[in-house]
């Protein structure tokens, strides 16, 4: 990191809040570790604490996600969560459904400088809030031949559906009360977007719903009918529907159209990873996933097994899903200093990571958002 200029040291604040810190799998600790060092530089009063987890705690402990990680978790304010494709992964199951965490955020903003695809990516502002615990991810699945005695009846195919041969299905769990609450916090982010100092009075708040209820009339009906009636709770914002292949290609067109998106669980999986497509990679998706009363936050881009040990991670999607954090504990002024700096630094585009065209570290990186951070 870059030494400071002053020549007597600030005081650091009492620690005020806790943040656990789960560094993840293959590359992810590469660009986590870096932005816990630059957010600790900031002196914000953040005391980090480090969940045994995955592969260490399982040579440490026989298990992956020992009773020490769990309760660690619950005294921390939130987590701060690289990426899993592993042993990790039971610490993240229990951030999501042990904590209820129902609301997966993904903003996708574009910033000049940024490899998008698109022609003209400028004006790109927009959410997706994915439900996160139900839908296809309830994790129900089995072989066809088991439906025998339900003898159910397809409504398409009407055929009974074990008759249609070997094969497995999987169950698609819509509930009311799970529609209710994230088509809600979609709706309460409209409102929050809109008084922002960069947005107030520029547009009217909107929220765009996408389902495929022409195909799925009792599932995704479900959802677009609580969304409706949802929508009837708050007349100051915008509403509008779409079937989910037609917002597709909507979103691809006319990206700079849309607000906030609310979505069943796998839909919002899949095109909230598109959307980190529109903006140039995957590397500049954070997310931050909420409940009730717990929140956590991780970078969308994946462990990046193919790039481990080279040091040249994108770094963006964790210092922004840390901004989202921040945000969260009451530090928002802290958060948009961080995402100006990082603006400024693609700007300037002469420290960008390889996936964004530069030849720039991940390291690198990070010491150019401190230097534009002062």
């Amino acid at each position: 990191m870059v030494a400071r200029s002053c020549s007597r040291p600030e005081p650091v604040p009492p620690a005020s809040k806790t943040v656990a810190v789960i560094e993840g799998d293959d590359a992810a600790p590469e660009a986590m570790r870096p932005v816990v060092a630059l957010l600790d530089e900031l002196r914000l009063g953040v005391r980090w604490t480090y969940p045994p987890v995955g592969a260490r705690a399982e040579r440490e402990t026989g298990s992956t996600f020992p009773p020490a990680a769990k309760a660690a978790i619950d005294a921390a304010d939130t987590t701060l969560f690289g990426s899993t494709s592993g042993k990790s992964g039971a610490a993240l199951s229990y951030l999501r459904w042990g904590k209820e965490t129902y609301a997966n955020v993904r903003p996708c903003r574009h910033m000049p400088g940024c490899a998008s695809p698109l022609a003209t990516p400028a004006g790109i502002d927009f959410v997706i809030v994915r439900e996160n615990l139900e839908d296809l991810y309830v994790g129900v699945e089995g072989a066809l031949r088991d439906l025998a005695p339900l003898n159910l009846i397809g409504r398409t195919t009407r055929r009974p559906v074990h008759a249609l041969g070997e094969g497995c299905y999987a169950v698609k769990a819509i509930t009311e009360r799970g529609t209710e609450r994230v088509v809600r916090f979609a709706f309460e982010l409209a409102r929050t977007r809109a008084q922002t100092p960069e947005r107030a009075g520029s547009r009217q708040p909107k929220v765009t719903c996408a389902t495929k209820h022409n195909m799925l009339p009792g599932t995704d009906g479900l959802f677009l009918g609580v969304a409706r009636e949802v929508a009837k709770a708050y007349p100051d914002v915008e509403f509008e529907f779409f079937i989910v292949d037609d917002f597709a290609c909507r979103m691809i067109r006319e990206p700079q159209r849309l607000d906030v998106v609310v979505m069943p669980n796998q839909y919002g999986d899949i095109l909230s990873d598109a959307a980190g497509g529109l903006l140039g990679s995957l590397g500049l998706a954070p997310s931050g996933c909420y409940g009730h009363d717990y929140a956590y936050f991780e970078p969308a881009h994946g462990t990046a097994p193919d790039i481990a040990g080279k040091g040249v991670i994108n770094p963006t999607a964790t210092l922004l899903s840390a901004t989202m954090m921040l945000a969260h504990l009451g530090l928002a002024p802290a958060a948009r200093r961080i995402e100006e700096a990082v603006a400024r630094v693609y700007a300037e585009g002469a420290n960008l990571t390889p996936d964004q065209g530069g030849t720039a570290t991940t390291q690198a990186f990070c010491d150019a958002v401190a230097r534009a951070l002062g």
